[in-house]
């Protein structure tokens, strides 16, 4: 199968490709897309170099999948040209998340939707998968009412230049032009993306909207509040869950530990609870924390984990890539 991965020297554009190899995805021919000014580069793939290309050559060369991760303004250029050429594209970018007429994917939760016409598929944002794989079983179950979700981003969430910045602050080094606006080491910014009319970042509107496309129901209410931590390692969530029918916590804990792609870490007596330091560089969410709110009925309260950049990312995309090749849609 002959695939781009556009975006290949980013931070999320190299885990694709070290996912691509991990999983070994049966890639016949890789195409490395990059910047204007990066074409005639190397990236390593499998011990292998591989000249980076310009995206006319790339949609020229007609590859059966493009993953992107190159930011929305590269995909609403290019994903359309790709696609125009046949390639089905999978792009990490919010450009196309809501769009009526492309499909929001977690393979898990939703793959099923997926069809042969998908020219254009979009992954979703990356506390937003991590929240779905443990929505999307338990509203099957007891039905969602209401959702409160706070969020506890890594820094690799905004890219190599913030994790520069963090870096750089622990060292006392003053030279590194600074992300944020505030310093992160030592903090916490109430701040992911960029603040809308409503005083709520992008960030939380992606969270707030998307959840409930995946999971192909609005019929429950969901806020969310998203906070920057000098983590480097993945995205934690507090969840708050109010659901319209009750539910029993040992039920609870035996539907998400048989979700695939989910692991329950729950045991507090022995101080396991799931944490950025375990899950990075795996591939599972990880729940734990489960316990009843006791300040109102048939609602739960419980913790998510996972690495923003492999399961919040680079992996679902793949992942995607592996059900549309298992299903022969590409």
């Amino acid at each position: 199968m002959k695939v781009a991965v556009v975006g290949s020297t980013g931070m999320v554009g190299q885990v694709m490709l070290k996912v691509l190899e991990e999983r070994n995805f049966p890639v016949t021919e890789l195409i490395p897309v990059a910047s204007e000014k990066s074409v005639g580069k190397k990236v390593k793939y499998k011990q292998e170099e591989f000249t980076i290309v310009s995206m006319k050559d790339a949609i020229a060369a007609k590859p059966d999948i493009a993953i992107f991760s190159a930011g929305g303004a590269t995909s609403l250029e290019f994903a359309p040209l790709f696609a125009e050429a046949g390639t089905t594209v999978i792009d990490n970018s919010s450009a196309w998340r809501m769009d009526p007429d492309k499909k929001l994917v977690v393979p898990e939760i939703n793959a099923d939707v997926l069809t042969k016409e998908d020219k254009i598929i979009a992954n979703p944002n990356c506390s937003t998968i991590q929240l779905v794989m443990v929505l999307g079983p338990l509203n099957k179950k007891y039905d969602l009412k209401r959702v409160i979700v706070s969020t506890y981003q890594s820094v690799t969430g905004t890219g190599k230049a913030a994790v520069d910045q963090l870096n750089s602050e622990i060292t006392g080094d003053k030279t590194i032009a600074k992300v944020y606006p505030y310093q992160i080491f030592k903090n916490a910014l109430p701040h992911c993306d960029v603040f809308a009319d409503d005083d709520y970042t992008k960030e939380e509107i992606k969270l707030m909207k998307e959840p409930k496309k995946i999971l192909g129901d609005d019929t429950f209410n969901l806020t969310a509040t998203a906070v920057r931590v000098p983590v480097q390692g993945g995205h934690s969530e507090s969840v708050n869950i109010e659901f319209e029918n009750e539910f029993d916590l040992d039920e609870v804990r035996k539907i998400l530990s048989e979700t695939p792609g989910v692991v329950v870490v729950d045991n507090v007596k022995n101080n396991e609870y799931p944490m950025p330091l375990y899950s990075e560089g795996k591939d599972e969410v990880f729940v734990g924390r489960i316990r009843r709110d006791l300040s109102q009925p048939k609602t739960l309260n419980l913790w998510i984990v996972a690495d923003n950049l492999r399961k919040g990312a680079a992996t679902n995309a793949v992942q995607i890539a592996e059900y549309l090749a298992a299903n022969n849609l590409v």
